[in-house]
């Protein structure tokens, strides 16, 4: 049986099959490029806030953990604050130390939080070679 314009159920059902499968494939593969996107924006700000570490102690002999960092004006940029929290922790008096962590919120969350540390470990690694 044909509609008004000359389209059957069965044309009609299929088509949509189609668009569903389409859908299906399409939408994973957006989300994660979504996801590997947001985690390249985190990845930049962490190495600028290594950076930033580095002159601090050149500068003061001492690296700044995220009050002090809060206290100096610091804010993450807002494309990364809108999927990550972050933290500078201080891990050592002697050498001096600190390991950045970012930690996925909202969407972001299933890629998990990304660290660096004043050595320049990164992990987890297979996240950072994307």
């Amino acid at each position: 049986m044909r509609n008004q314009r000359g389209v059957t159920l069965i044309e009609l059902l299929v088509t949509i099959v189609i668009i569903s499968i389409l859908a299906a494939i399409a939408v994973p593969s957006y989300r994660q490029y979504i996801i590997r996107s947001n985690r390249s924006a985190a990845k930049a700000a962490m190495m600028d806030l290594a950076n930033r570490e580095q002159h601090l102690l050149v500068a003061t002999r001492a690296y700044a953990d995220t009050a002090a960092l809060q206290a100096s004006g610091y804010v993450l940029p807002e494309e990364v604050s809108q999927n990550y929290t972050w933290s500078v922790t201080l891990t050592g008096p002697s050498p001096p130390s600190f390991l950045i962590t970012l930690t996925p919120i909202g969407a972001q969350i299933e890629d998990g939080a990304l660290t660096l540390d004043s050595e320049g470990r990164r992990a987890p690694i297979e996240k950072w070679q994307r």
